[in-house]
This record gives structure tokens, sequence and C-alpha cells, in this order.
């Protein structure tokens, strides 16, 4: 078990061999989890990049491009528009 010690500003120092087990490095955010008496440091991945990246791998298995998601959009808003509207007019 590695000791570390709680700085001025409340900042403590990762030890090396667990950074580097994760994959840590110094530009990474962590979120903070209480539990209890116990701090939980856990790896905060980004939302939207792991999105981003499923999104794309997604699109290029079936042969999509970002033209193809748009105009189907569009498609989906006008029949949306429509259904919508047409059942609001009687």
């Amino acid at each position: 078990m590695s000791v570390v010690k709680l700085r001025e500003r409340g900042q403590v120092t990762i030890p090396y061999e667990y950074r580097k087990a994760l994959g840590l490095d110094k530009e990474d955010v962590l979120n903070v989890l209480r539990v209890g008496d116990v701090l939980v440091l856990v790896p905060r991945q980004i939302a939207g990049d792991a999105l981003s990246r499923k999104m794309e791998g997604a699109m290029k298995k079936k042969g999509l491009t970002l033209d193809n998601l748009l105009s189907n959009l569009r498609e989906q808003r006008k029949r949306y528009s429509r259904e919508t509207y047409a059942k609001t007019k009687t």
C-alpha cells in the first residue's frame, strides 16, 4: 500500500505505478467519490468523446456519412411535422 501526503491546497500525488497501470496522464480528470470515511478516485472519461467514437465506428461499419445522417434527419423532421400538425388541424 502506498502512502501519499495531503498538500496545502488539498493536492495529492498518485504514485507512478498506479498512474501507469491505469493509463493516467497529467491532464486526465478524475471523479472523487466519498463512500463513508473513504475517498475513491475514478478516472472520468468524457462522455462526448466516447459517444463520438462509438458513433463514428458504427457509421463506418454501415458505410454512412454525416451527409447521410443529416439527410435522414431532415426527412424524419418533415414526417414528424406532417404527423404532428395534421392531427392538430382536425
